[in-house]
This record gives structure tokens, sequence and C-alpha cells, in this order.
């Protein structure tokens, strides 16, 4: 009886040592599938998640183009400023010339009255064709 209890104990160690010795060398491998269901479940949404931040980007990137431009398009306005007060003072010397043109030429109306000067007409020869 000893020996059949003997072999029973034997074989609870043995089949406990190899049950341990199995979930050992298979704790890896069991580690990379879980990492690896992982990766393939959150793979797509990762990939989504990119695309829409280069999506973003380049909408982001063109708008930063047209601000800078529009910031550039304001500040050469505003250097354009010198120019628009030469405009100005050239238009107002010419609304000024231009006055001073329609008082004097209503001065000369005024002055210069129209006075009757009859046209004499002398006789005309007639004219000998042959």
């Amino acid at each position: 009886m000893e020996d059949q209890e003997m072999q029973l104990k034997v074989r609870r160690v043995t089949d406990k040592f190899t049950e341990s010795m199995y979930v050992l060398a298979n704790e890896p491998s069991v580690a990379l599938y879980r990492l690896q269901e992982h990766v393939r479940r959150s793979l797509p949404e990762l990939v989504q998640h990119k695309t829409d931040m280069q999506s973003w980007e380049e909408q982001s990137q063109g708008a930063i183009y047209t601000v800078e431009y529009a910031c550039s398009a304001v500040k050469s306005m505003t250097n354009s400023s010198l120019y628009f007060k030469n405009i100005d003072s050239l238009l107002r010397q010419a609304i000024s010339m231009k006055e001073q043109i329609s008082s004097s030429q209503g001065r000369s109306l005024h002055d210069v009255t129209p006075s009757p000067s009859p046209h004499v007409s002398a006789p005309h020869a007639p004219s000998t064709s042959s």
C-alpha cells in the first residue's frame, strides 16, 4: 500500500510540475497573442486618427497661409499710405485748379459782352466759267 501511495504522490507532483512547466512555457506566447489581438483591434482606429490629423494639418497649413497672405496685404496697405496722401493732395490741387479755371472763365464771359457787329457782305462777282 505504501508503494501505491508513493506512486500517487509522485504522480501528483509530476502532474503539478508538468502543468507548471506548460504554463511557464506558454505564458510568453499567450502574452504575445494578447498583444497581437490588442494591436489588431486598435490599429484601424489609430490609422483613422492619423488620417484625420493629416487632414487637419493640411487645413491648418492652408489657413495659416491665408492669414499670412492677408497680413502681408495689410502691411503693404499701411505702407502705401504715403501714396494715398500724395494722391489726395494731387486731387485737391486739381479741384482747386478746376475751380480757378471755372471762375476765370465765368469772369471773362461776364467781362466781354458781345457787340453786335454787322456783317457787311461784299457783292460777289459772278464767276465766269468757260
